[in-house]
């Protein structure tokens, strides 16, 4: 099954994707929907099965009246968390490595040589996937901002005026609900866009966690139920309605150093990120990016990730802000 979010009426509704060509609307939003399920013990499927209507959508009318919304929200932004983890996939290092061209021999150097990131690349590898009832290897962990950094599906995606670099970063997302208990649900999965500022990463490591407080996207379309092991899709730039670059991407269990399971385990594992009623939006990581193929992205060029088993294709134009306003602090 999969759904989307919409406005209808000016308010948010879930619907069910019918047809590339149609969505029947929901009776609630995907939020009130899956704490429903929570509340019930029932799938979220379950519920959405009960919930639906009559009333049936144009979706690509939707697209084109920008009334496309992230498939999960918050009613509350600032109770949405975004982040993610790095390095989780095989040929993550080797993507990293272009870009910080000093380490290009890092896969054969000694370990007293590695770079902290083939060593992490090298820990997740070794004990990604830990066996049932075992602990296995932390992931890099990322930061990106709560629910006012992310942009719907279609819309513009701001570059802000200081940004070095504005890169797509083509990924998993995991969406997550807080029970009213402490207790994690995860809701479902959506293509996503990370999107980054390499060239700060680049010029040193430290600066990782400046590089990824920038905007993201993910959806149009949220996949309820088991996630397929293997995922193959394609990830692109157009610019003036011509493809200016485009590349393939794997994804899934199958492409990946860590299970999700071991990603969501040193997620949840602090108890800052069980506050009941948050939702949560996990990114997984990616080996597959523009940046590292030397491409400079420009004011009006469009991100486009697709994986077919999650529907219609994720796209959002570039929005390079050049306000260089500064915001100074007051004392009081």
């Amino acid at each position: 099954m999969r759904i989307i979010q919409c406005l209808h009426d000016g308010a948010p509704r879930a619907a069910l994707v019918e047809s590339e060509n149609n969505v029947r609307l929901l009776e609630a939003d995907t939020y009130t929907l899956a704490r429903r399920a929570i509340t019930d013990g029932r799938s979220l499927a379950e519920v959405a099965e009960t919930a639906l209507t009559e009333t049936r959508l144009d979706y690509a009318q939707l697209v084109d009246e920008q009334r496309l919304l992230p498939p999960l929200t918050h009613p509350d932004p600032a109770h949405c968390l975004v982040t993610g983890t790095g390095l989780t996939h095989l040929g993550s290092a080797d993507t990293r490595s272009a870009m910080h061209a000093p380490s290009q021999q890092q896969a054969q150097a000694d370990e007293a040589e590695l770079t902290d990131s083939m060593r992490m690349f090298r820990l997740g590898v070794a004990g990604g996937k830990p066996a049932a009832g075992e602990t296995g290897a932390q992931p890099e962990w990322f930061y990106k901002g709560d629910g006012d950094c992310v942009v719907a599906p279609e819309a513009p995606m701001p570059v802000p005026a200081f940004a070095e670099d504005a890169g797509e970063e083509p990924e998993l997302a995991g969406l997550y609900l807080i029970g009213d208990d402490g207790q994690p649900w995860r809701v479902g999965y959506a293509i996503g866009n990370e999107f980054s500022d390499h060239v700060t990463e680049r010029f040193n490591y430290l600066w990782l966690a400046h590089s990824k407080l920038r905007h993201c996207s993910f959806g149009p379309e949220l996949l309820i139920g088991e996630l397929p092991e293997h995922l193959e899709g394609v990830s692109r730039i157009v610019r003036d309605g011509e493809t200016l670059w485009e590349k393939p991407f794997l994804t899934g269990e199958a492409n990946m150093a860590h299970s999700l399971a071991n990603l969501e385990h040193h997620h949840f594992k602090y108890p800052g990120f069980r506050r009941p009623g948050d939702v949560h939006v996990h990114f997984f990581g990616t080996a597959t990016l523009s940046f590292a193929d030397g491409v400079q992205t420009r004011d009006g060029d469009r991100f486009e990730i697709a994986l077919p088993a999650f529907g219609r294709t994720l796209r959002n134009p570039l929005a390079f802000d050049t306000d260089t306003t500064d915001t100074p602090v007051h004392s009081l």
